[in-house]
């Protein structure tokens, strides 16, 4: 067990800027940074977060992880950083254990931590994902987006009888929740690609969690789509608005025709931004899909 934990405190008031951020969004930005955990407080003039995160990176880390999160999220919002340091010995394991029990997301998929299995839905897939430093638990929104959007994508192709998704893309794997679910839903291969090189393992032991077959899975440390070739029949990103904005160019040119990208990680607000960069480099709306304040669509290479 780890001997303390790094923890981060955000302090809104919205009296000092004019411009409110909701308690969805700083918890989403202490999700998509990596937070083990946090603890809201309403003060009569706004809201305290303190967000926690694993003593396996410097502080620096987090600190930046979650400004970057919360400037994609809220811009200019007047959110600061009230204090950060460490806490010793927290027992987060057991609150681990119950914030997050099994989750049915879509029609078919039930996501549960491995301490929960024997608990699964009957008659739905299960999908064991052990909650670490790395994005993509399942429990956020824009995961489940995302994982709705697979299913109905790849079980609707499958039940048509027309041609599988062989060959996928995951872009931002994270925890590598995305892999498994493609991989379970029939996909052939899954190129798996994260920026942060510390998160492979996480997404390596996931994957045998899930008895994923080594074979069918090449994971690898890249940023973005940077160096990729050869033609893929979907590729999936649950990233921030900025990167998917930075790969949307070279998408097109990785997908056959016909196949499809499938992006989540974006807020409502930001729908229409996207919808337009989508149209702008060669790609066609398919289907969309909101949850809470998180959007996600599927865009098709038409060429």
């Amino acid at each position: 067990m780890e001997s303390y934990w790094w923890y981060i405190t955000l302090l809104d008031r919205p009296g000092d800027t004019g411009r409110e951020v909701s308690e969805e969004i700083l918890q989403s930005a202490a999700d998509i940074s990596g937070s083990i955990g946090t603890e809201i407080q309403e003060l009569p003039d706004g809201v305290r977060m303190r967000a926690y995160y694993r003593s396996d990176n410097d502080l620096s880390h987090w600190r930046n992880g979650l400004l970057d999160a919360l400037s994609e999220l809220a811009g200019d919002s007047g959110v600061r950083i009230e204090d950060m340091g460490r806490i010793e010995n927290q027992q987060w394991s057991a609150q681990s254990e119950d914030a997050f029990p099994p989750l049915d997301v879509g029609r078919t998929l039930v996501v549960l931590a491995p301490w929960h299995k024997g608990k699964e839905t009957p008659g739905r897939t299960a999908i064991y994902i052990n909650p670490g430093s790395a994005f993509g638990t399942g429990y956020h929104e824009s995961t489940q987006v995302v994982l709705e959007l697979l299913e109905k994508e790849m079980l609707g192709a499958e039940a048509r009888g027309e041609k599988s998704y062989e060959r996928v893309i995951d872009v931002g794997t994270g925890s590598g929740i995305l892999t498994v679910a493609a991989l379970k839903f029939g996909a052939g291969s899954v190129l798996s690609r994260d920026l942060d090189p510390a998160v492979l393992g996480e997404a390596e032991g996931n994957f045998a969690m899930n008895g994923i077959d080594h074979d069918k899975v090449t994971l690898e440390t890249g940023d973005l789509l940077s160096g990729v070739s050869g033609l893929f029949d979907l590729l999936t990103a649950n990233i921030l608005l900025g990167p998917l904005l930075e790969m949307l160019p070279s998408v097109q040119s990785l997908l056959r025709p016909g196949g499809l990208a499938v992006f989540s990680g974006m807020t409502e607000n930001e729908r229409c931004i996207f919808l337009d960069a989508i149209r702008e480099n060669g790609l066609r709306v398919r289907a969309e899909a909101t949850k809470e304040e998180w959007w996600g669509v599927v865009a098709e290479n038409p060429a």
